[in-house]
């Protein structure tokens, strides 16, 4: 995958590209806090472990990273794209994409675009589709919250965990099993229950300055509310995150909360887009670079 760029300017010609190495985490980390992300060491090695990826190195010194996640079904995302500022400008983070797609001819791609990358984006042949919004803040009790009759919330189980499984797949349209038993493995977990049978879920996470919620799979927006409710009463205090879907419906209520709308990335796909999105029961995403 090495290889050096063709540019005329003689500092972007010492840039070349490799495969990431768990070696790089180190160096991956510091170039994330250059850029202000809020990712632990544990967070890289977490997204890291679970997919593959390039670095672009300049005279020995990491400048740039980006990463990608394949799925059973030739579904795959793409994120953690980051070029130090002194490098930016110079098309780094074109000849990393380019490395990764070249890779995926034959997968459906998907990515989370902030504003300054989307035109990049755009020339790679990704089409904007919908927007998710970053909501943070020291989390507040949340009262409790109206739930659709025969539904209740109970301890996720090691025995849920294949459903869980099924039931984010089917929300986020893409069989991305191995991340989400990594993640259970790790986080956690409250199940929506109706008469013995998972019919949603939610996760709760260390991440970045505090803890992240994610994701957040439920038959309708009072389930999404109740599982996310949870963990904003135990989090009561702290510093909490999470990403939902635009049209969740969700906004408002997470202001009220104590989670404050501090962002919003755009969702781009090259080729077939999966069908996800609150109307097939994601209310929010495991995180931007997931899905």
């Amino acid at each position: 995958m090495a290889q050096t760029t063709g540019a005329a300017d003689p500092e972007v010609d010492t840039v070349h590209l490799r495969p990431f190495t768990p070696a790089d985490l180190e160096a991956a980390h510091a170039l994330s806090m250059e850029v202000q992300w809020p990712h632990r060491p544990e967070d890289w090695r977490f997204v890291a472990a679970l997919g593959a990826g390039v670095v672009a190195e300049c005279r020995g010194q990491l400048v740039g990273t980006a990463h990608c996640w394949k799925w059973p079904d030739r579904r795959a995302t793409l994120g953690m794209v980051i070029v130090a500022p002194p490098m930016q400008g110079r098309r780094i983070g074109a000849q990393m994409m380019r490395a990764l797609l070249d890779d995926l001819a034959q997968f459906d791609v998907s990515l989370h675009a902030t504003a300054e990358g989307r035109a990049l984006y755009e020339r790679l042949g990704f089409v904007a589709l919908g927007e998710v919004r970053q909501h943070q803040g020291t989390a507040r009790p949340a009262p409790l919250a109206a739930m659709t009759p025969g539904l209740r919330l109970r301890p996720l189980g090691r025995a849920d965990v294949d459903r869980l499984v099924a039931l984010d797949a089917a929300a986020s349209g893409m069989a991305r099993g191995e991340a989400v038993r990594a993640l259970i493995a790790d986080a956690q977990g409250i199940v929506l229950d109706r008469d013995g049978e998972p019919v949603g879920f939610s996760l709760l996470r260390r991440f970045g300055r505090g803890y992240a919620i994610g994701p957040v799979v439920a038959p309708d927006a009072s389930g999404a509310r109740a599982l996310i409710a949870h963990w904003t009463s135990q989090c009561a205090g702290r510093f909490l995150r999470i990403d939902v879907e635009a049209g969740s419906g969700l906004g408002d209520w997470l202001e009220d909360q104590g989670l404050n709308r501090a962002g919003s990335v755009e969702m781009m796909t090259r080729g077939t887009p999966p069908r996800r999105g609150p109307a097939s029961g994601l209310y929010a995403l495991i995180n931007q670079a997931l899905g």
